[in-house]
């Protein structure tokens, strides 16, 4: 049994990066050597020298949807906001949300637009037992074209507290973006450019891609006293046959698989958990944590994740626990930058 106090650590609060920097390659890569033990100090735009020719970079081309809602009640007037989930096959949307009062199966909610108008209405179905609330849109319209209208940045609350400025519509968003569908940016990915891409491609380094759709899970600290009892949140994901075959050949002929962030290892080793990389599509609800072992991943980069989350536990899971402790404490002295905007680390 792991006691959850372990995962915790205290930031002081002016390392919380605010925005990202001008050039996304710039940001420091902190390289930590399983290994070894070493620590040392670069930046992400080095990886195509730290990795090696025949390595495949793996990356998850999830898009961030503008998933943030402000409207309110259209019979009271009363101030509405939530955050779009999902939407089913009918277009019934799944979301959370907080208002005055409790919503009633039945009334609706008008949805304000970026320029301050009213737009659409979502007329209330009822509750789910996941939490949040089922409602129907008033609209024939595609849930992606609505959102574009009416939503905003789902910034975590961290950074300037959730509010969005213009320009984290590009900022908060990979630059291989494709399949829209996460309330979270896979913030690893955050730091690549097309030129930094470019450059990996050259070195002989292969990119593949997957899909995992970050949900909202991955804000919440883990509440229990032992990390066995969280329960983990499912995403859904897909890694093609494709993909899974080329993977095998870069393993097989000496390369490395090198996962960009929590979530393609998430999706990685879900895709492997009987021994052998398969291709997988569906929901994973995998929670990483001692003694588990790595049967998909052999380097790991991620950026530095909030305390008491399942995504510490599993960057500390993978690099070794007293190692990425340590990893942590030089960040904290060095002042790396923290968080969704800030800096990352390589682990070999």
């Amino acid at each position: 049994m792991l006691d959850t106090d372990c995962y915790d650590y205290e930031l002081p609060k002016h390392l919380i990066a605010q925005s990202p920097l001008p050039n996304r390659a710039d940001a420091r890569l902190m390289v930590v050597n399983r290994a070894t033990g070493e620590i040392e100090h670069r930046h992400v735009r080095d990886l195509p020298e730290l990795l090696r020719p025949g390595d495949a970079l793996v990356l998850n081309n999830t898009k961030v949807v503008p998933a943030r809602l402000v409207g309110y009640r259209t019979a009271t007037g009363g101030r509405w906001e939530g955050l779009f989930v999902e939407a089913d096959a009918s277009g019934v949307w799944h979301v959370i949300g907080k208002t005055r009062g409790k919503l009633q199966p039945g009334e609706s909610i008008t949805l304000v637009n970026l320029q301050g108008r009213d737009d659409i209405r979502l007329f209330v179905i009822g509750r789910i037992a996941e939490g949040g609330w089922l409602v129907s849109p008033d609209t024939a319209e595609d849930s992606w074209e609505v959102l574009n209208r009416v939503g905003r940045v789902p910034l975590p609350p961290y950074i300037r507290g959730g509010q969005m400025l213009e320009e984290d519509r590009n900022r908060y968003q990979t630059v291989y973006a494709e399949v829209p569908g996460s309330v979270a940016a896979p913030t690893a990915g955050l730091h690549f450019t097309q030129g930094l891409l470019r450059k990996l491609k050259e070195a002989g380094i292969e990119i593949c891609y997957l899909t995992l759709h970050v949900g909202l899970g991955t804000f919440v600290p883990i509440k229990t006293s032992r990390i066995e009892e969280h329960r983990m949140h499912a995403e859904w994901g897909t890694i093609s046959e494709e993909v899974v075959e080329r993977l095998k050949q870069i393993r097989s002929s000496g390369g490395r698989i090198v996962a960009v962030g929590t979530t393609v290892t998430r999706l990685l080793e879900t895709a492997a958990l009987d021994g052998e990389l398969k291709a997988f599509s569906g929901r994973t609800d995998l929670f990483i944590r001692p003694p588990y072992q790595f049967r998909a991943v052999d380097v790991l980069m991620t950026n530095f994740h909030l305390p008491r989350t399942t995504l510490l536990v599993l960057v500390r899971t993978f690099g070794g626990d007293n190692l990425i402790k340590r990893a942590y404490e030089e960040a904290i002295r060095e002042s790396y930058r923290f968080y969704s905007y800030g800096d990352a680390m390589l682990i070999f």
